[in-house]
């Protein structure tokens, strides 16, 4: 994870902002067919070299010097939340926008970092503050249509990603997040085109393979869903999700040592994945059968 560094300048500070919008941006992934549907939020990597606590000091006297700062409170609270302290971040970030009420990235961090800690609703109206402040200002739109998804609008949520996708055509993140919508409406192949468009932008995330490998699954393309999974996993290994889907896809391959060892793999990292639970009664002979 890159830590922002202490700039002089008051520009150098509001670039350094767009950072924690990718740190902090939720990403979820549905399960398809019959198996219990799965949800991934993006989580914050920590900073083990305490170079974040070294730059929250530095930004704490950086504000001593400028209390009027706006830039610089949402600067401190984007190094608040790559540390994990979401409370303290909220507090710059509403800080920011009491000094600056149409700061537009106040609102929006602010609004990420309420998702963080299960406020969803006080994290839809930052949102759809944001929006107010600056009607084109993307990545507002793809955090609201996050919500309006988990919230089921899934109509509001295809609005938001079509005005975000105009706005910011080369977002990765606003491709994956109408995948999402598209998959959870059952729209298989438009899903994996989505997740094609993500993937193409930004090929070094896990999280649109393994969605593209469950739309992949729906859509019987078993051979290309375990390549979608060994890609995640070559990104993430311990992603227990990850592992129990790539062993439904061998399970519907009839590759049932491959199946169970995918499954076993999930059990180790996670005890209680469903899935992975499910798919072990399978290959080892239990009571029903993916192909009923």
């Amino acid at each position: 994870m890159t830590v922002v560094k202490l700039r002089a300048s008051k520009a150098g500070l509001i670039g350094a902002t767009a950072l924690v919008a990718a740190a902090l941006a939720g990403c979820e992934t549905y399960g398809g067919g019959g198996a219990t549907a799965s949800r991934q939020f993006a989580v914050l990597e920590s900073d083990a070299t305490g170079a974040t606590t070294v730059n929250i000091a530095s930004l704490s006297e950086v504000i001593q010097r400028n209390p009027n700062d706006a830039a610089a409170y949402v600067t401190r609270g984007a190094a608040y939340a790559r540390a994990g302290q979401f409370n303290d971040a909220i507090g710059d970030f509403t800080k920011a926008v009491q000094i600056d009420p149409n700061s537009a990235s106040a609102y929006n961090n602010r609004a990420l970092a309420n998702r963080q800690t299960g406020r969803n609703d006080a994290a839809l109206q930052d949102f759809s503050k944001a929006i107010a402040a600056d009607p084109n200002y993307g990545p507002a739109y793809i955090g609201r249509a996050n919500v309006l998804r988990a919230q089921g609008d899934l109509e509001g949520a295809t609005s938001d990603l079509n005005q975000a996708i105009r706005l910011t055509p080369e977002s990765a993140e606003a491709y994956h997040a109408r995948g999402l919508v598209r998959q959870k409406q059952g729209q298989n192949t438009q899903a994996i085109a989505d997740f094609d468009a993500a993937i193409d932008r930004n090929p070094f995330v896990a999280a649109p393979y393994a969605a593209r490998g469950q739309s992949l699954i729906a859509t019987n393309q078993y051979d290309k869903a375990i390549e979608d999974y060994n890609a995640a996993l070559n990104v993430n290994n311990k992603d227990a999700t990850s592992w129990a889907y790539r062993g439904v896809a061998y399970e519907k391959s009839n590759r049932k040592k491959e199946a169970m060892e995918s499954y076993q793999r999930a059990t180790q990292l996670e005890p209680g994945n469903p899935i992975a639970k499910q798919g072990l009664g399978r290959v080892q002979g239990g009571v029903g059968s993916l192909f009923n």
